[in-house]
């Protein structure tokens, strides 16, 4: 796993972690979940991911998005257990057991929470309220549309030095062999 770097983008004055890994943003659940409950935002998202809806739809994106799901074992749960009020499932729990790429757990008094795919992330914003949902999907194509300009501007920049280059290489090769 290969993170690039941390952005942040504010969402009805929430600060929202974005993580760049492997070339995909992946949004932070926990900052999202603390929309909701700031003490417990590991309560919220074990409370989503507890709802019969919402394992339909993140195993579903698992199961479009990821050859290597556990679609069998999310069968057998969806079977077995979805249907019952004591069904929980947590972020670890579901690293672990399904070997999901959507969503990525981090546990402890350090670490920097859980992050998801902004599909799984919407959908959880969804959840917690439409309001914000909105608000979090017009940050984060502000997000993405500043980073396209970068890289577009990073792109010219490049360009440009290796314009001159090819210049400076041309004209050495031109004096060298008039030379000779």
């Amino acid at each position: 796993m290969h993170v690039i770097e941390n952005k942040v983008i504010n969402v009805k004055d929430n600060e929202i972690r974005v993580m760049s890994i492997n070339g995909t943003n992946y949004i932070s659940l926990t900052d999202l979940a603390k929309y909701i409950n700031l003490d417990d935002p590991s309560g919220v998202i074990k409370n989503w991911m507890s709802n019969k809806n919402s394992f339909a739809f993140y195993s579903l994106w698992e199961e479009l998005n990821n050859e290597n799901f556990n679609s069998v074992e999310s069968h057998r749960i969806k079977i077995e257990e979805v249907r019952y009020n004591r069904f929980t499932m947590t972020p670890s729990k579901w690293k672990k057991n399904f070997n999901v790429i959507g969503i990525i757990p981090n546990s402890g008094k350090y670490s920097n929470g859980t992050f998801t795919h902004p599909n799984i992330a919407f959908e959880f914003a969804s959840w917690l309220s439409p309001e914000f949902k909105l608000y979090l999907i017009t940050e984060f194509e502000r997000l993405k549309k500043k980073e396209a300009y970068q890289d577009k501007k990073e792109w010219e920049v490049s360009r440009l030095i290796s314009k001159a280059n090819y210049m400076l290489q041309t004209d050495a090769i031109k004096k060298y062999m008039v030379l000779n």
